[in-house]
């Protein structure tokens, strides 16, 4: 048996731009950092520890985290994102 992981990933995007409408970039990054851990990373995370995950997928949820601090952190340098990692 097989999950699918894009409803997680169009979910975790939704939550986390609604984050981004609400405080805007008033908030500082380790502020919206904290609500989108606390909040959103749930979404990703929810019921995979009941199924076996492909690789594949581990690396797509891998992605929707890395874009996230990109657009966090206003950058599309992998290497500033992998430091943060």
């Amino acid at each position: 048996m097989r999950c699918s992981v894009s409803e997680a990933k169009r979910s975790f995007f939704r939550s986390t731009n609604a984050i981004f409408s609400k405080i805007g970039r008033l908030a500082s990054e380790e502020v919206t950092l904290q609500l989108v851990r606390s909040k959103c990373m749930s979404i990703v995370l929810y019921a995979l520890e009941c199924f076996s995950v492909a690789k594949a997928d581990i690396k797509s949820l891998d992605f929707v985290v890395t874009r996230f601090l990109m657009k966090l952190f206003r950058t599309t340098n992998i290497d500033v994102i992998e430091e943060l990692s």
